[in-house]
């Protein structure tokens, strides 16, 4: 199944606590339907002292959210929804916005 977000892609939050935040997304995991964004959706981690953290404690760090919860962002700043068509040069599926009728890269 091809998703509307891929690594690499500036994304904004669309729902939950971080609705309107803006980030790049880190990581994408296809089989969840889930993807990680920088800089949203923090959560702590307690951990027990060992030799990476041998302090332990509480690490804050990103949680995958729900690629439906996300939406692209193009070059020029605006959040728009996904669609593909045909490159007529190269003749390759491209993503492009639907607002703006922009090729995203």
């Amino acid at each position: 199944m091809k998703l509307h977000i891929k690594k690499g892609d500036t994304v904004k939050v669309l729902a939950g606590d971080d609705k309107g935040k803006q980030g790049k997304v880190l990581l994408v995991d296809t089989e969840k339907q889930r993807a990680t964004v920088e800089g949203v959706n923090f959560v702590s981690k307690h951990t027990k002292p060992n030799a990476k953290n041998p302090q332990g404690g509480i690490i804050k760090k990103e949680a995958p959210l729900h690629i439906s919860n996300l939406m692209v962002v193009d070059s020029k700043g605006t959040a728009s929804r996904i669609g593909r068509k045909l490159d007529e040069k190269t003749q390759k599926s491209v993503r492009y916005s639907k607002k703006s009728g922009e090729v995203i890269k």
